[in-house]
């Protein structure tokens, strides 16, 4: 332990830790990674992770940045490395509403930002079931998607600019507040999205939006999901582009869900294969202000296209929340998803995109591949529909555990066939390295190798993550 010496002085005994004090950064959400770090450290300031990286780089220690330990694909395993926690730059440093932006930390979870910034009757929009322990830094990292892409994009899409420390221990400022700034290459964007192997994360510029002043959600059963593409574009072409979320949860997915939590109530009396959690939301005045018989137009222009699309046959079913108690059951379901979806391992973890008029033919053709070679094994499967990301999870279970590379590279296979991409949202991590090095075009593996290793020539930062080792 003599090693850690340095971190001690740097920061103080209290925020290197060791032994029993590392066992909540020693594994990951899902359980199917666990690692024991060398330490986990927890600086307060840029200027403290600039100091811990100078350290590891004279000591010889790898580093791996985490934050809120939610992640699903391995992308904070640190065996024998060095931890950076940024939970404890979790400043909200400034909310400038006329700018409509915000200046944060790495370390800020991501519940606490929405609540900061709806005083001002403004959203940053990034939503997703661990919105509460879930932190800026990793959503930067993974560039995270979540439920209200559709509308307002990824994360990367909600960053202005950010700050970041570099491998060795300089700190890049790229704190801009522009939205235009055509000066060179944008390193922000080469930041997002690298999972900690090209620098640590620390603040970030981020962008906000109105809140909207009045929500239309239902829960609406289509006949197939060519119907639920025909009933997003008309919702969208007929609201002027209000969609905020469109979620899919088949049937097989609401019954496990179903089991796993028996206090949930049931969304239809009929079963249903094709479900759809929609939601559109406004900032008009006009349509979300109760007229003369208390009803609100946003909710009766989303009654009124619901009920003509039910009775052209477009929509076979749907229950419109009739308050927020409502609205947040239905929203309750969907978010339950990484919970019911990962209960059953051994699983095959599939955070795969699509082309939005491929997602039909995919679904059934991989489904039905995936049956041939795992006949009896549950598929589950939730999406983010509006804009083409499914989770397909395989339960493997006991009685095809061995199977499980095989399987991956099947619904790969599937996937590419369609113009799809095996990773959306969760990141490549560990788990999808394989992947990387299977189906990853030859030509930008070498080239992002080639960015690693002028960046960070000694491998420290996040060592054997997104890029496939060399052969």
């Amino acid at each position: 332990m003599s090693d850690l010496t340095e971190y001690q002085d740097a920061l103080g005994r209290d925020y290197v830790l060791t032994d029993d004090a590392v066992a909540k950064w020693s594994r990951d959400w899902t359980g199917i990674y666990q690692w024991t770090p060398l330490a986990v450290v927890r600086p307060a300031s840029t200027a403290e992770v600039a100091s811990v990286v100078k350290i590891a780089g004279r000591l010889g220690h790898k580093i791996v940045a985490v934050s809120g330990m939610t992640g699903v694909a391995g992308g904070a395993s640190a065996e024998s490395c060095v931890m950076v926690s940024v939970d404890r730059l979790n400043q909200i440093e400034e909310i400038r509403p006329d700018a409509r932006l915000a200046i944060v930390g790495a370390g800020v979870i991501l519940s606490n930002l929405h609540d900061a910034v709806d005083t001002h009757d403004l959203v940053f929009p990034l939503t997703f079931g661990a919105k509460g322990s879930a932190c800026i830094g990793g959503c930067l990292s993974t560039n995270a998607g979540g439920s209200n892409v559709v509308r307002y994009g990824n994360t990367r899409d909600l960053c202005l600019g950010l700050e970041a420390v570099m491998p060795d221990g300089s700190i890049l400022n790229a704190m801009t507040e522009l939205h235009k700034d055509n000066s060179g290459y944008n390193l922000k964007h080469l930041l997002i999205g690298a999972e900690g192997t090209l620098g640590i994360i620390t603040r970030a510029v981020v962008k906000l939006v109105p809140k909207p002043k009045a929500y239309a959600t239902a829960m609406v059963a289509v006949a197939s999901l060519s119907n639920a593409l025909t009933l997003l574009n008309r919702v969208q072409t007929e609201t002027g582009d209000k969609v905020e979320a469109f979620e899919f949860m088949p049937a097989e997915y609401l019954e496990k869900l179903y089991q796993l939590k028996p206090s949930t109530r049931p969304v239809f009396e009929t079963k249903y294969e094709v479900n759809i959690l929609l939601e559109i939301g406004s900032t008009i005045l006009t349509e979300c202000t109760p007229n003369e018989n208390g009803t609100i137009p946003l909710n009766e222009q989303f009654e009124t296209i619901l009920g003509t699309m039910l009775e052209e046959d477009v929509l076979l079913d749907a229950v419109i929340a009739k308050n927020e108690a409502e609205r947040r059951e239905i929203w309750e379901r969907r978010e339950a998803a990484a919970e019911v979806q990962l209960s059953t391992p051994p699983l095959v973890n599939n955070d795969i995109a699509l082309p939005l008029d491929k997602v039909a033919s995919f679904y059934d053709e991989a489904r039905e591949r995936v049956s041939v070679i795992v006949p009896d094994a549950p598929i589950s499967t939730v999406a983010h529909l509006g804009d083409g990301n499914l989770h397909f999870i395989v339960s493997l279970g006991n009685k095809y555990a061995d199977r499980h590379d095989e399987v991956m590279s099947l619904v790969e296979d599937v996937v590419l066939e369609y113009g799809g991409s095996f990773s959306a949202e969760h990141g490549i991590g560990l788990s999808k390295i394989p992947s990387m090095k299977r189906r990853k075009d030859p030509v930008a593996v070498a080239t992002m190798r080639a960015i690693k290793n002028a960046i960070d020539p000694s491998n420290m930062m996040n060592p054997g993550k997104v890029i496939p080792p060399q052969d």
